[in-house]
């Protein structure tokens, strides 16, 4: 029998209750604009101040929302998972930083609002205070004038897929919280987990697109459901949690 590997996947509904607001609403557009004009490398170069001022304005809001109790559940889980030597991934599709605020570490295969990236010499930086939505930010390196939002757009391909995808193949426990099941590739990670036996859990305040009857369904708001969630997962590994 395998060793245990947890690998738990998070999307836009476990920040919701944090206040984090989601970019896209149910008509398809980003607080108003069209997925074309600020989420892509070609909406970057037609009008790369439209772009910098959405996400300078989405990189403030951090300022006014803080981690809720499903992510300091998972960041308490994926700890005493270390200490029992129990594999434990945590991958989130969010560009928030409420999960490492929370203590965890993880994959942000979307990229991160803290950091931008130099086009001209590929320099990432954490840049908590240039949040001014009209003045580009300069690369301290190179001198480029304007650094980008370090965000996979639509069109570009998605960070850290080699260490998701060996995480993906060695789990046996694989849990979706707070996503749609629509954005690929994370929209498939559901499928290969349950396609290779692993227990999978699905939670979210709807049903989402990729759910499965073989899934453990458990609706609701995250920062209710998560951390009774980890406890099943928990009791399926024999991870002694909440210790």
């Amino acid at each position: 029998m395998p060793a245990a590997h947890i690998l738990i996947l998070t999307g836009a509904g476990v920040s919701a209750d944090s206040g984090v607001r989601t970019f896209r609403d149910a008509g398809g557009l980003w607080e108003g604009h069209r997925v074309e004009d600020v989420a892509t490398p070609e909406g970057w170069a037609r009008d790369p101040a439209l772009v910098w001022r959405f996400y300078q304005l989405r990189r403030a809001q951090l300022r006014d929302v803080a981690p809720n109790a499903a992510h300091r559940a998972l960041a308490d889980f994926a700890a005493a998972a270390a200490r029992a030597g129990v594999g434990c991934t945590l991958v989130t599709q969010n560009v928030d930083d409420l999960h490492q605020r929370a203590g965890s570490e993880v994959l942000a295969m979307h990229g991160e609002l803290l950091r931008l990236r130099c086009e001209a010499c590929g320099l990432v930086v954490v840049d908590r205070d240039r949040l001014d939505p009209a003045t580009f930010a300069a690369c301290a390196h190179c001198g480029h004038d304007r650094l980008r939002p370090h965000i996979v757009w639509f069109g570009e391909t998605p960070f850290h897929l080699d260490a998701i995808d060996r995480a993906l193949r060695a789990c046996t426990c694989f849990a979706a919280i707070g996503t749609s099941g629509l954005v690929w590739p994370a929209a498939g990670m559901l499928a290969q987990a349950r396609a290779q036996g692993a227990a999978t859990w699905v939670q979210a305040l709807d049903a989402p697109a990729n759910l499965d009857p073989r899934d453990r369904w458990r609706p609701g708001r995250a920062a209710e459901v998560v951390p009774d969630l980890l406890r099943e997962i928990a009791r399926q590994t024999a991870l002694r949690w909440p210790s």
